[in-house]
């Protein structure tokens, strides 16, 4: 008998610490930074903790934008559109689509007000 190698998924071998991609890496450093702001003010008025929680939770948010993925929930419109694409891509292309000052107009049929 032969000797056979299977395929391996390497995708998620380059990761640093293993549970950041770069993106999210980049998208956590980010908003930490800007949570550092807050905990400049905060500290400055003596209330450090909350400085150290808006830290975290800025941190956590710009993860969760770089990591996740919007979810398929076929109860809402958006969610089906968008479903199975990474937020930050949506949050992108949505705030392109608000500078270009681009309009949606929806007609619906049967509901003439003439």
């Amino acid at each position: 008998m032969g000797t056979y190698y299977l395929p391996r998924n390497v995708k998620g071998e380059g990761r640093i610490l293993f549970i950041f991609t770069t993106k999210s890496l980049l998208y956590t450093t980010i908003f930490a930074g800007v949570g550092l702001i807050f905990y400049f003010i905060f500290s400055a008025l003596k209330m450090t903790m909350v400085g150290l929680i808006m830290v975290a939770i800025l941190a956590l948010i710009g993860f969760a934008i770089g990591t996740l993925k919007m979810p398929e929930l076929g109860k809402f419109e958006f969610a089906k559109k968008t479903g199975g694409e990474n937020v930050d891509d949506i949050i992108r292309r949505a705030i392109k689509f608000k500078m270009s000052g681009k309009k949606i107009y929806v007609y619906k049929e049967g509901e003439n007000n003439d």
